[in-house]
């Protein structure tokens, strides 16, 4: 069996098992070495390099974290959601439908704009989720909702959209990949490569929004209240210095972009500003690394597996292999380099980290087949995306995540992974390969 089969397959089994992530992780780091070839030793080695490339994502979120908590100390989330909740009181029976909407419209539209016209990814989700959980379940909003409506707005946008993060995928490694293996794309438009996969995103998003999770779910209100800050005391200063915070923190990240710089800035203020006081900012600092804690460790473990899957050198067999088995069908060769992309992206988690892997054989092979520059790209593009959304080890699941279970009442794979895998790559596999054959 191929080794990054193999090695994604026990990963994602033992996480369905409920395993932790990073447990599983390592398990599928080994298994795929030793039957890479790697050995024990040369495993491990591998692992151990693989590591640092996760670091800074890690330092990343930890820093977030302190932030998030500094934010949640000033009342402005919380000023919101006391808003929402007065709303809900005020609201009759039934009434209650115009703050549900307006919820979910209010973080999609957030999530769509953390990857295109304010490009901070998953930065806003442990600022803004955790203060508006209260007024999420006292509605009963089933947060796998939730789930799926942040993760749509977390990779529809950039693999679609060529601003933000979208210029960096669609641009600078979607078509520069393609360019470098072969393909002339001076003619191609990468909205309209992108577009029906993308369409297969929004129908995923439509059934996870109308069907499968619009019935209500319970929550233990008790947790809640001992898990985040409910009743948090602001003023008009408060509130104030939090803004100036929050807009001095994405400036220096976008400036310097780092999200380290940004959000350790961000922090500084509050604590000038006397909003934390010096005496508490250790504490509440720690407090919020602890947050973030689960996240940065998994991303750490999963660069440690990418690099393992890297080093077998299986990626470029297993790509090799569906060429083998594809010959001159073009309907089997689509649908085969999707599934591809898919295990590929399931196991690194990145589908930036994906492209280039892929590409470099699936450009030669879609030329080879009769596929046009603009399937081509589509192609890639999809392959390249499918799995983001459904990986255990992905930051667009991760991230929901980490804003979701604070009170711990939201498990990472039943409740992020799974409906979005489900809702997301099942949509993708079927528009990318229609786009493939029509484009």
């Amino acid at each position: 069996m191929n080794a990054v089969i193999a090695a994604v397959g026990v990963m994602l089994a033992l996480s369905l098992c409920r395993v932790h992530v990073v447990v599983a992780l390592i398990a599928g780091a080994l298994v795929g070495g030793m039957l890479g070839g790697l050995g024990v030793n040369g495993t491990l080695a591998a692992f151990n390099q693989g590591l640092g490339g996760g670091a800074k994502v890690a330092l990343s979120y930890a820093l977030l974290g302190a932030f998030a908590v500094a934010i949640a100390k000033s009342g402005l989330a919380h000023a919101l959601a006391d808003k929402a909740l007065r709303l809900v009181d005020s609201q009759h029976e039934g009434g209650g439908a115009v703050l549900k909407w307006g919820l979910i419209a209010l973080l999609l539209l957030v999530a769509i704009a953390s990857q295109n016209v304010l490009p901070i990814h998953i930065a806003f989700i442990p600022l803004l989720v955790p203060p508006l959980l209260y007024v999420m379940s006292r509605q009963q909003l089933d947060r796998r909702l939730i789930a799926c409506v942040l993760t749509f707005g977390l990779v529809t946008p950039y693999m679609f959209l060529p601003v933000g993060f979208g210029s960096i995928f669609l641009n600078e490694i979607l078509l520069a990949n393609v360019a470098h293996a072969g393909v002339d794309v001076s003619g191609v438009s990468i909205t309209q490569a992108m577009a029906i996969p993308a369409l297969g995103m929004f129908c995923g998003l439509l059934v996870a929004v109308l069907f499968s999770y619009r019935g209500k779910r319970s929550y233990d209100l008790k947790k809640i209240e001992q898990a985040e800050r409910v009743n948090v005391q602001y003023n008009p200063m408060s509130l104030l210095v939090a803004g100036v915070a929050i807009a001095a923190a994405f400036v220096v990240q976008l400036w310097l972009d780092s999200m380290i710089i940004g959000a350790l800035a961000g922090f500084v203020i509050f604590s000038i500003s006397g909003v934390v006081r010096w005496r508490e900012a250790d504490g509440l600092f720690t407090e919020g690394m602890k947050m973030m804690a689960m996240i940065g460790f998994i991303m750490i473990a999963a660069a440690g597996f990418a690099a393992v899957m890297e080093a077998t050198g299986e990626v470029k067999a297993l790509v090799n292999g569906a060429a083998e088995l594809i010959g001159h069908n073009k309907a089997l060769g689509a649908l085969l380099m999707l599934l591809v992309g898919l295990l590929v992206t399931m196991g690194i988690g990145s589908s930036f980290s994906t492209v280039p892997i892929i590409a470099a054989i699936f450009v030669p092979l879609g030329l080879q087949l009769g596929f046009s520059p603009l399937a081509i790209v589509s192609i890639v593009g999809t392959a390249g995306a499918l799995g983001d959304a459904g990986s255990p080890a992905s930051d667009s699941t991760l991230g929901p995540t980490a804003g979701l279970n604070i009170d711990g009442q939201h498990n990472h794979i039943w409740d992020s992974v799974v409906p979005t895998f489900v809702h997301y790559n099942l949509p993708l596999l079927a528009f990318g390969w229609a786009a493939a054959m029509l484009l």
